[in-house]
């Protein structure tokens, strides 16, 4: 029986309004070209915070600063599906100063973006994800 994997979606911010995107390099494992927050599965035995905290520093180089749950997203992506993920969503305060491409197997171009001049063309579950992110604050 096939089950869904559970994916810790971080979106980091400066904490001055700009987000931190990625563009998805050749190697990505879907979507190349797109920008997209980072992301990555949840291990056996790893808390939330260990998760994004480990995947923040191999995709970014950066330490994380502030850590808030945000939401959480039930992916189902394919018809018929062939790719299922829970994925908890985090917003993750960075110094823009320590962020680089920790990846750049995955990753080609990082850039910090306000949500009025998002770069193009963006991943498929970006504007979702980005959804549940603004409306923390509301």
């Amino acid at each position: 029986m096939r089950a869904p994997s559970v994916s810790c979606v971080f979106v980091c911010h400066d904490g001055a309004g700009r987000v931190l995107l990625a563009r998805r390099g050749a190697g990505a494992r879907d979507e190349p070209g797109t920008w997209d927050t980072g992301a990555g599965a949840l291990e056996f035995g790893e808390s939330f915070a260990e998760a994004v905290t480990r995947e923040v520093a191999e995709e970014y180089s950066a330490r994380v600063l502030g850590l808030e749950t945000v939401g959480v997203r039930n992916v189902l992506r394919g018809d018929p599906v062939t790719s299922h993920w829970v994925a908890v969503v985090f917003a993750v305060h960075v110094d823009p100063a320590e962020v680089r491409i920790g990846e750049p197997h995955k990753f080609d171009e990082l850039g910090w973006f306000t949500a009025d001049a998002l770069p193009r063309p963006l991943h498929s579950q970006l504007p979702e994800t980005l959804a549940l992110y603004a409306a923390r604050g509301a």
